[in-house]
């Protein structure tokens, strides 16, 4: 019970418990879930428990694509923190970094660096506005926490917003005034879009460029051609996206270019830095706003930014990323028709999920978390993968979840899972994009 005992002690003393909806242990296994660590190194975490767990679930929520603790990566850092972190001036470390992504992203003349992906999403909103005259904004997919984005939940049919969000989500602190600024699409959803440009006068287009599902009909480009068309700025957020599938942001897969693109999460290995890249013709509207913040100026984000697009570069890590991903895909595939159960796969390559197609997918999916944490696994349906997975490590957790799905053949037979599931039930309620 000592993980119980520490997560109500951080609630205590910390509104919400935490400062991440995703890091909540209550979402996964609740009184069992380690909710701190001590130390995490590849793709080992060890908890304040004492614990090793081998993570193939969340990996930091996506931030480390190149493992925990990456040494390269480190190094660097912890060279220029001995140079201090901050200081009166810059760092120029940031306009090697701009220098690096816009040459990565040739349709790009300028950037903008933030912390965390919550305030990138923003940043891009307010510099779009300032073209657009604070156009309304059509958007699709999961953009963070601000007024801007979860006003979309102050309008009366929530029905959108619940199926791509989450359901349930507090609105309280948000002027109801804001949702007449924001409406939504589904992915694939063409139509819609066009009518919002048409009817509601939206001018600025907000998406990410690829989550659960696959572009239909050309989705992306019709969504490309409709934005010049008709003036629009689109924006793709790939804060989650961007550099695990190619080195640098996915749209680049699919040949789209946004007016504006966002990066996070995996960009700098685990350190906190964000960046929102732009058209010249969007960026040279920055000066007639006002976007300033002390910590966007901090060094080590910059830092290490630089070095893991160096080693993605040098290693082709997307390649082994992908690699890894077909062999997870097929080993899923193969236990579940081993054991005579139905799964759906989606999600983008680098960060695979999937589901039971059965009423009891949730209790599933809570059994996979208690057994495999058992053994010492944190895990669930969803696997961002990272290069620390390697094959040992893979065929040691192939291993495990199979004698699982064993135990889920036996409950679709008849046999309660209560004779197998002894935990409580996390918050199954809310659906999780972080």
């Amino acid at each position: 019970m000592k993980n119980k005992k520490l997560w109500n002690e951080g609630c205590k003393y910390i509104a919400g418990g935490n400062m991440l909806f995703s890091k909540r242990p209550d979402l996964y296994l609740p009184d069992k879930w380690p909710p701190y660590y001590l130390k995490a190194k590849g793709c080992e975490i060890i908890g304040m428990d004492k614990k090793k767990y081998t993570d193939t679930s969340m990996m930091g929520i996506g931030t480390n694509v190149l493992g925990y603790a990456n040494k390269e990566v480190d190094d660097e850092v912890i060279k220029e923190i001995k140079n201090s972190n901050m200081s009166t001036l810059n760092s120029y470390h940031e306009v090697q970094l701009a220098k690096k992504l816009i040459q990565l992203h040739p349709w790009s003349s300028k950037v903008k660096f933030a912390r965390s992906g919550g305030e990138a999403n923003s940043i891009a909103i307010r510099i779009a506005r300032v073209v657009k005259k604070n156009s309304p904004i059509a958007v699709c997919g999961y953009h963070g926490w601000h007024d801007w984005y979860l006003a979309l939940n102050k309008k009366n049919n929530k029905k959108q917003f619940n199926e791509y969000l989450m359901k349930g989500i507090p609105e309280e602190g948000i002027p109801k005034e804001l949702s007449k600024y924001i409406y939504p699409f589904f992915y694939n959803d063409l139509d819609t879009l066009k009518f919002l440009i048409k009817k509601k006068g939206v001018r600025i287009i907000k998406m990410e460029v690829r989550r659960n599902i696959l572009p239909k009909n050309n989705f992306l480009i019709k969504v490309k051609r409709l934005c010049e068309k008709n003036n629009c700025i689109l924006i793709f957020d790939e804060c989650t996206s961007g550099f695990r599938q190619t080195l640098g942001g996915l749209h680049k897969f699919y040949k789209v270019n946004p007016d504006i693109c966002i990066f996070g999460k995996a960009i700098g290995n685990g350190f906190p830095l964000t960046a929102i890249l732009g058209t010249e013709k969007v960026m040279k509207n920055v000066s007639k706003t006002f976007i300033s913040s002390t910590f966007w100026t901090e060094r080590t984000g910059s830092v290490a930014a630089l070095k893991t697009i160096e080693i993605m570069e040098r290693d082709k890590t997307w390649k082994t990323i992908l690699k890894t991903s077909r062999k997870i895909k097929s080993e899923w595939m193969r236990i579940a028709k081993k054991n005579k159960i139905k799964i759906e796969i989606f999600g983008i390559e680098s960060i695979l999920k999937f589901k039971f197609l059965s009423e009891n997918n949730l209790i599933y999916k809570s059994i996979i978390t208690e057994k495999m944490l058992e053994k010492g696994y944190l895990a669930n349906t969803s696997f961002y993968i990272s290069i620390a997975h390697t094959d040992k490590i893979l065929k040691n957790y192939f291993f495990h979840l199979n004698n699982i799905f064993k135990i889920i053949k036996k409950i679709e037979d008849g046999v309660s899972y209560k004779k197998y599931f002894k935990s409580k039930f996390p918050l199954s309620e809310f659906t999780r994009f972080n």
